[in-house]
């Protein structure tokens, strides 16, 4: 990155992945933006780490995109974006032919229109070479049972992330496949299931901080197939 203090959006910080990311880049010296929808959660996801920015509400709210934009505007610009909030749907997850149709809305409402709708609202602000890592899944990438309204909405952020890629050619644009990880998320979608097996998330921070730090071109990648070199 550039000599002044890096500065990175990471939306759904409360929990898992996100707040896992953010501990890390904040401890590392980073500016970052944070969002949820529960702002008492956030703010405890964050106390006490240096320079972060909380702004609670819902990725969306259109409202509450601009109000982002303008912590990051306060920040001086934005290297990293972040796209992580996402909303898994109904629990258990039912077939495609039983699914809810409002829920459904609901669901590509915050997994694929949100990020788009930000990514707008920071475009004044991303600076050239600034990375955007969409938070995606295998569901995103291949057909599964159970899993097709949350699989549409994560295949179509690939989709638009690439399309963002070749028509941004002054970004990264970084689809990123995290992998199974023992989250409040992955803990709903298995309702009653032990998931103590799954890796923390803070083992899928260094796949990220890869992409994050690194040179490479917009594009795939599963965070199990980065090499991390110290």
């Amino acid at each position: 990155m550039s000599e002044h203090r890096p500065t990175a959006l990471v939306t759904g910080a409360s929990r898992g992945l996100g707040r896992a990311l953010t501990a890390d880049l904040a401890r590392d010296g980073w500016q970052v933006v944070v969002d949820a929808r529960h702002g008492d959660a956030l703010a405890e996801a964050v106390a006490g780490l240096p320079g972060v920015v909380d702004v609670p509400g819902d990725v969306a709210d259109p409202a509450h995109r601009i109000a982002l934009a303008q912590a990051v505007e306060e920040l001086g610009g934005l290297d990293v974006l972040v796209l992580n909030a996402s909303l898994l749907g109904p629990s258990p997850q039912p077939a495609l032919a039983d699914y809810p149709l409002d829920v459904l809305e609901q669901v590509l409402r915050v997994n694929v229109v949100a990020p788009l709708g930000l990514v707008q609202a920071l475009r004044p602000l991303l600076r050239p070479g600034a990375r955007i890592l969409a938070i995606t899944s295998d569901a995103g990438a291949e057909p599964m049972d159970g899993w097709g309204g949350y699989g549409t909405s994560k295949a179509a952020l690939e989709f638009l992330a690439s399309v963002l890629a070749v028509e941004n050619p002054q970004w990264r644009v970084l689809v990123v496949d995290p992998g199974d990880m023992r989250t409040v998320m992955h803990q709903e979608a298995f309702p009653g299931e032990d998931i103590s097996d799954r890796p923390e998330p803070e083992t899928v921070v260094p796949a990220l901080r890869a992409l994050v730090d690194g040179d490479r071109p917009s594009g795939r990648y599963r965070a199990a197939d980065l090499v991390v070199t110290s």
